[in-house]
Formats: C-alpha cells, structure tokens, sequence
C-alpha cells in the first residue's frame, strides 16, 4: 500500500470537508446557501466557475486523449473550455443576475409563467447533473479502491459523505471557497509534475525525441499530425468547441454563481478569468501525457488517474502523492457545485409548495435533499462498477447532448422577442426526445454491427455511416441542436396569434424591462417564487 498516497487522500478529502463545513456560519438562510445572498466578490466567483467546469475530463481525462489522439486534444480542450465560459458571461450571465435566477429553469417561470417550461428545462439539465453526479464518487470510489484496502461500496459512500457534509453544511460558499484551494492544488500539482518529469527525462528535447520515436514504430501514427495543433483535422475541432459552448447557457451552476456575484460589473470579467484559469488545467495535464508517451509508449494501457499518478510516482513517492491530491481535485471541485445546482433545482423547480416555505425550511430541505442525492448518486457508482460495464464516457456525452435542447430556448426567448411559450416547450421536448431516439440508434447499430453491403443504396450508406462513424456514431448533441433550432421558430410562429392581447404585451415589455435595468435590488427569498 502507498501510505503517503493514503496519506494525500486522508488529509485532502479530511480538510476539504472541514473547511466546506466551516463555512456554515455564512449560510444562514436559503439565499445564502444557494446564491450566497448575493455578495460574492468576482474574483471568487472566477475561481469558483473554473473548478466548476475542470473536473476529471479536463485532466486526466486530456491527458489520456494526447496519448492517444496527439496534442491537439489538449490545446482545443482548453480554447473550447475559455470560449464556453465567455460566451455564457458575455451573453447570458448578467441576465441571469438581473432576473435573480437561482436555477436557469426559472426563466421560463419569470418570462411565461410555465411551470411545464420549467420542469422540463429542469429535466433536461438534471440528466446531465445525475451522470455527472455518479461518475464523482465513481472515480473516488476507484481510487480509494485501488490504494487502500477499502471496498468499492466503501470509496463510493466516503465519497458521499465527504460532498454530502461540506455542500450541505456550507452551500455555495462551501463550494466557491473549497474550489480557490481545487483549482490551486491543481495548478500547482500538474505544473510540478509536467517540469520535473521534464526534467528527469533530460529536458524537452530528450522528451520530444523519444516520442518521435515511439510515434515512428506506430505506422498508423504521423508524427507530424500528433504533433500537429489541428492534428485530427478541424472537423473534430469544431466538434468539441461545439459540443462545448453550445449547452453551457443551460448549465444551472452558472446561474447560481451570476446571481450570487455582487457586482454586475465584475460578473463578465470572472467569467472570462474563470476561463482562462481552466484553460490552463488541461494543457498541464496534456504536458503529462505527452511525457507518458515519452517514458511508456502509446498502448502503455493507462487508464483513468493513473496517466498522471503512475508517471509523478515514479519520480517520488511525494510527487504521486502530490498527482493524487491533483486528480482528487478535479473530481471534487466540479462534483461540489453541480451536486448543490442539482439540490436547489429539485427544490425550486420540482417542488411547487417549497414557494411558500421560510427560509429556515428551505434551507432544511436544501440540506436534505443534497444529502439523499449524494448517497444515491454513490450507490448507483457502486452499482455501476459492479454490476455492468456500462461506459462512463458514453453516457456523460448522452447527457452534454440533453442539455443543448434547454440552452436553445433560454437564448431564443433572451434574445428573440416572438418567441412563445409552445415554442420553448415544444422546441426542448422534442429535442430531448430526438437526442434519446438517436443515442438508442446509435448502440443497437453497435450492438447489431450494422453494415452497408456491397450495392447498397446511397441513402443506406449514409444512414449507416451516421450510425457507426468511427464507432461511436454520430454525437446526439447534433440532434439536439438541430431539432430545437427549427421548432422553437417555427412552433412560435404558429402559436404568435394567441398571444398578442394586452396581458401578453404587457408581460412581455416588464420582462424585457427587468433585462435591461442593470444593478437590480431586490429580496433573493422572494424573487422567482413558483
């Protein structure tokens, strides 16, 4: 056993918990807990937003895809990150404040009205949120697993209870201030582990030498497109800046931090910052693999963490577990906000009599509630891990895939006045649906290895290869952006001549007046009540 790697998981998730917990005496009621009363500074809430949206993918999770797609990976995962953070603190984010949004479902509540349009957009984004909900504890639970003697029942329920306490306890400051020392401790880790991994290879040049190497005994490697900042061709770029930005305006967290900032001037700007600091993240961890292909090869089979610990271990026993404490980081620091996005919209969104609550019981039910969530999210990790070989990646693209259909509608109804409230609806519902629909297509092509045989028509061609391209199909998030893309305008269109009388004129030119009146004051309890 690695006793200073268990040492490492000990003292972090120990002192994570407690200074979450410490921060109970700044959430005194329901608005504090879930938007801190309004009153974060930018600079916390920039380094808030940047734990929030680096978390496993956006390291180890790069590190593993320089491995084995080139450099690219790490360099776009970066731009795509900074870009989705700009584009929701240019755009939608001081919207969202002005309006004292603490989920971004509520929108369509203070807009329509529409308690369908807000349980819906709520769906949407929870399916996203419980994936990513599970996959935290997963990761821990694997961790804990591999290095200590403690079963995968035991990681997963540690992990529980660690998130369980600090986010329940301490709420939105919990999770802002705990994600300061997140993204610190990963910062500093990948960039220790990148330069004395440097360092013990003899220097950049040795570590570019030796992977030219291993990339010339692979034929089907080219060096010059591993190497290569569009190496994978820009259609894949595209992709992953447009999977990025395009469900972040759905994103509920970022919705508890706008409103939670206290000036709308420096709201934008915490954005943008909040961006370029999880932009750095993945490109340290992409350093690390490249060095793993340096010193291991390209089918080493490292998996998971393990593409940054196995490397940092083997220069000390302090730097993996300085790695440890990096990869426990990321998991934590998106798993914190997302689990109390999640708490308050099953409150806010999904419980209609939670309008007419104190904000002591509010404030109980929030704590309950995020307690039951992450026990259960830890059980179906356990589950999960034991019981099938269900793919994690697979089913967390599925989610970023729902979430587009919601995105869509809160910027048609930002940004185009005729949109209607059938439109929104029906434009999410089956968006949704045509996403679920295309995902259970794609795995029974998978499962039936469907094939265009010799003489097949062109349209089978191609509705085989949408299916099956590059095993994987064609990403759901397409779908989903497509779908409510037409039928949002068209639906409205259609629905525009119900709601042109005064009583719609009238709800349309205050919400447009709330848009536009900047520094709102205003009581967080009672805005957007259901």
């Amino acid at each position: 056993m690695d006793y200073v790697a268990v040492a490492t998981i000990v003292l972090y998730l120990g002192g994570v918990t407690a200074v979450g917990a410490f921060m109970v005496r700044r959430t005194k009621g329901s608005a504090e807990w879930a938007v801190a009363g309004g009153g974060m500074s930018g600079a916390l809430v920039a380094f808030a937003l940047a734990g929030s949206r680096i978390g496993g993918a956006g390291t180890y999770g790069v590190a593993g895809a320089v491995i084995n797609g080139g450099v690219w990976n790490m360099w776009w995962y970066g731009i795509s990150t900074f870009v989705a953070m700009a584009f929701v603190g240019l755009f939608f984010a001081v919207y969202y404040r002005r309006l004292g949004l603490q989920t971004v479902a509520e929108l369509f509540a203070v807009r329509f009205g529409s308690r369908r349009c807000q349980w819906l957009t709520s769906f949407c984004v929870q399916t996203e949120n419980a994936i990513i909900n599970v996959i935290e504890p997963y990761v821990i639970g694997v961790i804990l697993s591999s290095l200590t003697p403690l079963t995968m029942l035991q990681g997963v329920l540690i992990a529980a209870a660690v998130f369980s306490v600090y986010v329940s306890l301490g709420g939105i400051w919990a999770t802002a201030v705990t994600n300061v020392i997140h993204t610190v401790v990963i910062l500093v880790s990948l960039l220790a582990v990148g330069i004395l991994g440097v360092r013990e290879m003899g220097g950049w040049d040795a570590v570019t030498l030796q992977v030219n190497a291993r990339l010339a005994s692979s034929p089907d490697r080219s060096p010059a497109a591993w190497w290569g900042f569009a190496g994978a061709g820009w259609l894949p770029i595209f992709g992953m800046l447009f999977a990025a930005a395009i469900h972040s305006p759905a994103a509920s967290v970022y919705a508890n931090f706008s409103t939670a900032t206290r000036s709308e001037r420096s709201l934008a700007p915490a954005f943008i910052v909040g961006g370029m600091i999880a932009a750095l993240m993945p490109v340290f961890a992409g350093v690390i693999g490249i060095l793993a292909v340096a010193r291991y090869g390209l089918d080493a089979g490292l998996a998971g963490y393990d593409n940054i610990t196995r490397i940092a271990s083997e220069i000390s026993p302090v730097m993996g577990g300085v790695a440890i404490a990096a990869v426990l980081a990321a998991v934590i620091s998106s798993g914190g906000p997302i689990l109390l996005a999640s708490a308050t919209m099953l409150v806010r969104d999904w419980m209609p009599s939670s309008a007419s609550f104190s904000s002591e019981r509010r404030l109980k039910t929030y704590r309950v509630v995020t307690v039951c969530y992450a026990v259960l999210a830890a059980l179906v990790a356990w589950w999960l891990a034991t019981r099938t070989d269900m793919s994690i990646l697979d089913l967390l693209l599925f989610g970023f895939a729902m979430v587009v259909p919601p995105a869509i509608s809160v910027a048609y109804t930002l940004y185009w006045r005729p949109t209607t409230e059938q439109g929104a609806f029906w434009g999410m519902l089956l968006g949704y649906v045509g996403g679920g629909v295309w995902f259970l297509l794609i795995k029974w092509a998978l499962w039936s290895e469907l094939q265009a045989p010799p003489g097949s028509t062109p349209l089978r061609e191609i509705w085989v290869f949408l299916l099956t391209r590059e095993g994987v199909g064609l990403d759901p998030s397409y779908i989903t952006t497509v779908i409510p893309l037409i039928t949002v305008p068209a639906v409205s269109f259609l629905t525009r001549s119900s709601r042109e009388g005064a009583a719609e004129v009238q709800a349309e030119a205050l919400f447009r007046e709330r848009l536009g009146a900047a520094e709102p004051r205003q009581h967080l309890e009672s805005a957007n009540s259901h």
